[in-house]
C-alpha cells in the first residue's frame, strides 16, 4: 500500500502551503505575528515553564518552530500533546515512549474532556511544588503556552483555568480567552489563574508560524489538521486528501458491523456525552446527527470494500473518491444539482466530522519513519 506522502494530492495540498507562504498578498505573516513574536520573546525569559503545545495527529510537523530561535530558557519546557483524542491511541503512545527516551518531559491531553484535564492540573501542580522544593521563592508561577495556530491553546487554557478556579473555590467573575476553529484568531497574550497557594497562571499566546514554510509534506499535514485556513487550499481537496488516508488505512474496517446490524444507535450514542444527545434535536440536514454519521461510515465502508482497483494507483483512487463522493450527496442531504457546489457542500461536511474524530481516529506521523530520518 502506498504511503499518503507518495500521494498526488498530498503533493498538490503542500506546494499550494508553501506558495501561500511565499506570497506577500495574502499576509501570511503579517504585522501582527511580528509584534506577537516580540511579545513572547520579551516574557518568555521571565516564566517558570513553557509548554508546547503539539496537535497529537502531527507531533513533528506542529513543533514550534520558533522556540528554536530563542536563547536557552531558564524555564522547564514540557511537551503537551493536545487533541489525543483524535489521534491513533496505538501511535500516541509510540510518540510518548518517543519523547521519552529523548529526554523530553511530555504529556497527552485532550482539552475537552473535564477529567483528563483534572488529571493534567494535577500533573501541572506536583511540577510546581517540584520547582518549590528546588528553590524557588517567588509567591506566583507561570506558564507560558506556546504552539502553532489551531493546536488547541486557548481551550486548554481555558479548560485549565475553569478546573483550577473550581478546585480552589475561587468566585467572581470568569474570564476566559476566545477560542475560534479558525487558525489565528488568538491576537494577545493572556493572562488566566489555574491554581492558589501558591497562585500559578497561564499565559495563552498567539499561534505563530515562520515567516514562511519550505516542507510541503509538513505543510499537507498542517493544512488537513486546519492548522492552515482552508481557503488556501480549499475544502473540496482537503476532504479528497482525507478520504485518500480513510481509504489507505483499515480504519474503515471497524465500521463492518454496520452493514450487518441495524442496531447500532446505542453503541454510537456512547461517543458522546448523555447531556449532548438529549439536548440535540435530530435535523435531517444536519450531518452531526447520529444517524447520519451512521450512514456516512456505512457508505465508506461499502465503497471501499466493493471497489476492486488499484489503491496504490492514483487515477484509481480518484475513481473511488468520486464514487464515494456521488453517494455521499444523497446520504448528507445535499441536493444541488451544479456538482462542483455540491461537493463542496459534501466536502465541508466531511471535513468536519474527520476533525471533530466521528469518521476515526488517525495519526498523520509515525514513530519509525521519524527514527529513519
Amino acid at each position: 500500500m502506498a504511503t499518503a506522502k507518495t500521494w498526488k494530492i498530498w503533493r498538490e495540498i503542500g506546494d499550494a502551503v508553501v506558495n501561500a507562504s511565499r506570497n506577500p498578498n495574502r499576509r501570511w505573516y503579517g504585522p501582527h505575528m511580528a509584534a506577537s513574536v516580540r511579545a513572547i520573546s520579551e516574557r518568555i525569559q521571565l516564566v517558570d515553564f513553557v509548554l508546547e503545545i503539539r496537535d497529537a495527529r502531527i507531533p513533528l510537523s506542529s513543533e514550534y518552530e520558533l522556540l528554536r530561535k530563542f536563547p536557552p530558557l531558564p524555564s522547564k519546557r514540557i511537551l503537551v500533546l493536545n487533541k489525543m483524542e483524535l489521534a491513533d491511541p496505538l501511535e500516541l503512545n509510540k510518540w510518548m515512549d518517543y519523547f521519552e527516551q529523548r529526554n523530553y518531559l511530555s504529556y497527552a491531553v485532550n482539552s475537552h474532556n473535564k477529567e483528563c484535564v483534572k488529571q493534567f492540573l494535577n500533573f501541572l501542580q506536583s511540577q510546581v511544588r517540584e520547582l518549590h522544593k528546588s528553590g524557588h521563592s517567588g509567591h506566583t508561577t507561570t506558564m507560558m503556552l506556546l504552539g502553532i495556530p489551531n493546536v488547541g491553546k486557548s481551550a486548554l487554557a481555558n479548560s485549565l483555568h475553569q478546573i483550577g478556579r473550581i478546585s480552589a473555590a475561587e468566585k467572581g467573575k470568569l474570564k476566559h480567552t476566545t477560542v475560534s476553529p479558525q487558525p489565528g484568531d488568538t491576537k494577545d497574550i493572556m493572562s488566566l489563574k489555574i491554581g492558589s497557594h501558591p497562585n500559578v497562571y497561564v499565559l495563552d499566546t498567539p499561534g505563530i508560524f515562520p515567516p514562511s514554510l519550505l516542507d510541503a509534506e509538513i505543510c499537507s499535514k498542517l493544512a488537513l489538521t486546519g492548522a492552515i485556513p482552508d481557503d488556501i487550499v480549499g475544502e473540496t481537496k482537503l476532504a479528497r486528501f482525507f478520504l485518500t488516508i480513510l481509504n489507505s488505512s483499515h480504519e474503515y474496517k471497524k465500521w463492518e458491523k454496520l452493514c450487518k446490524s441495524q442496531d447500532f444507535t446505542e453503541s454510537l450514542s456512547n461517543e458522546i456525552s448523555t447531556s449532548y444527545v438529549q439536548r440535540k434535536r435530530q435535523y435531517p440536514t444536519d450531518h452531526t446527527q447520529d444517524f447520519i454519521v451512521y450512514d456516512v461510515r456505512r457508505v465508506l465502508y461499502e465503497t471501499i470494500s466493493a471497489f476492486d482497483g488499484d489503491l496504490d494507483d492514483d487515477i484509481s483512487m480518484g475513481n473511488l473518491i468520486e464514487t464515494q463522493f456521488a453517494a455521499l450527496r444523497t446520504v448528507l442531504r445535499v441536493t444541488e444539482e451544479a456538482s462542483e457546489f455540491a461537493d463542496l457542500r459534501v466536502a465541508s461536511k466531511i471535513l468536519n466530522l474527520y476533525r471533530t474524530g466521528r469518521l476515526g481516529h488517525y495519526t498523520l506521523e509515525h514513530v519509525s519513519a521519524s527514527e529513519k530520518s
